[in-house]
């Protein structure tokens, strides 16, 4: 995925670093000492980098396609996919990882593209719910499949730094549609090979 790229001195300049500031200098921060004068403009640099996806357009990654190596291609299955996003309800990070998978019923896509559309929608305000459903959509809607699914399993900030503090705790969700939902057989597969069996 391709971030801001904005150096330190230009985050400075950004009109979210003075509000960061004033913020900062609100909770009692010193921002005027030695080591947290560039914290503002750091804050907001990292907040551009993980919100990068609300930029982008996911969709695009479907533009080039391949024909299947064969009649039957079987499941395609990418896990272990890493991704970072944003709890819009916290702006605390959830990590984790993301294992899609589609049945083609026509032309594939290439492997890394699935991994940059998990790391796109993940780069924004986000809720693992959605950012599941989001994923399979777009494989549904960009490739002509049987069935999409994403499952995913991280772990909230939100969770385990404040709050109840369940360090430890992991969300899993799945999102199924097709066959993945319908044919109990081929949902055993996935979760299998997703590793939560």
């Amino acid at each position: 995925m391709t971030t801001p790229t904005l150096t330190l001195d230009e985050a400075e300049q950004h009109p979210a670093t003075r509000h960061a500031r004033a913020m900062m200098t609100e909770f009692g921060f010193d921002t005027a000492d030695e080591a947290m004068v560039r914290s503002p403009a750091r804050f907001v640099k990292a907040m551009l980098e993980l919100t990068a996806g609300m930029h982008l357009d996911p969709d695009r990654h479907f533009a080039v396609t391949f024909p299947p190596p064969s009649g039957d291609p079987g499941m395609v299955v990418v896990p272990g996919i890493p991704f970072v996003s944003l709890c819009e309800h916290h702006l605390l990070t959830f990590t984790g990882t993301a294992t899609v998978a589609y049945l083609p019923a026509g032309r594939i896509v290439g492997l890394s593209k699935l991994a940059r559309v998990v790391q796109e929608y993940a780069a924004r305000p986000q809720v693992q719910e959605r950012l599941g459903d989001q994923i399979t959509e777009a494989i549904g809607k960009n490739l002509q499949t049987l069935g999409a699914a994403c499952v995913l399993r991280s772990v909230h900030s939100c969770m385990t730094l404040r709050g109840a503090r369940a360090t430890g705790a992991e969300m899993v969700t799945s999102h199924l549609t097709g066959r993945f939902r319908d044919d109990p057989a081929v949902r055993a597969e996935l979760m299998q090979l997703a590793g939560t069996t």
